[in-house]
């Protein structure tokens, strides 16, 4: 197994991300499946047992041991000493918060007060944690291309397209006016031609991906605009094409997904626009 896997660290974690990315087209079909599991649910993977996390990914214990051996490890406990490092760094509580959430739901409440009470709590958590799955250099060179570009395109379809909706509000203000990649009309193709070499994209999507955004971002991969990509794996079929990519991982309750994290970063890209800007006046 290569050094950089042997002493867990944040940095060994995102090296083991970065690893499994790689190989992944070549897996068998039941390996592919755990690697979008184990990528998807970081946290997951720390939290819980093997048993757990296969029925979760919808495999047998065995295949979850011999993923994680596939990739150097002597088994799925070592390998999960690399996802849970990151977590026991942060504070003490995080690892105990998220335990606590999953007793919250499992206890079936039904009432209306109680899903606000852990919406809101789960999202707490994820917007918490959002700071550590973001590299503070991708933050700067998203915004240095957001500044450069002649025009931002923002595209986004279902759940993700509040996000973009939000971004073009936010982008105006900032004082960089940004084209809504909408499709309204089924026009989604002609509002593509638009796009030109020097352009900023920012694409959202998240698990089920929307093909609409997909289509259009690999259309649009060679027309010479950066792309910065909004998404939840480094699968997600925008990541290829992304000049920086940011992982999100949302709050999910009862099989729905907030957008809270989504948001944030979407403010604070918009802000920190608008700051890099207001400086060259």
């Amino acid at each position: 197994m290569p050094d950089q896997f042997t002493a867990p660290s944040a940095e060994a974690l995102q090296a083991l991300k970065l690893r499994i990315a790689d190989r992944y087209n070549g897996l068998p079909q039941r390996l592919k499946q755990i690697s979008q599991f184990v990528l998807d649910h970081p946290n997951y993977v720390a939290l819980n047992t093997v048993v757990e996390n296969a029925s979760r990914a919808g495999v047998a214990p065995s295949a979850m041991i011999r993923f994680a051996k596939s990739l150097g490890y002597s088994g799925f406990r070592e390998m999960q000493r690399v996802f849970q490092t990151p977590l026991l760094s942060k504070s003490a509580s995080y690892a105990e918060r998220a335990r606590d959430l999953r007793l919250g739901q499992s206890k079936g409440r039904s009432e209306v007060y109680g899903l606000l009470k852990n919406f809101c709590s789960a999202s707490m958590v994820a917007v918490e944690h959002l700071p550590d799955l973001i590299v503070p250099e991708d933050l700067n060179k998203a915004v240095g291309i957001m500044s450069r570009a002649r025009q931002i395109h923002l595209i986004a379809h279902r759940r993700s397209f509040a996000v973009a909706t939000y971004l073009a509000y936010a982008l105006a203000h900032a004082g960089k006016p940004a084209h809504l990649l909408d499709g309204l009309g089924g026009l989604l193709a002609e509002q593509c031609r638009s796009v030109q070499s020097g352009d900023a994209i920012i694409a959202i999507s998240f698990l089920p991906y929307a093909p609409e955004t997909g289509a259009a971002v690999e259309t649009l991969a060679g027309r010479g605009a950066s792309l910065i990509a909004l998404s939840d794996s480094k699968l997600s079929p925008l990541a290829q094409h992304a000049k920086v990519l940011f992982e999100i991982k949302e709050a999910e309750i009862r099989g729905f997904r907030s957008l809270s994290t989504s948001m944030v970063l979407a403010q604070t890209l918009a802000v920190g626009l608008a700051l890099k800007l207001s400086r060259r006046a």
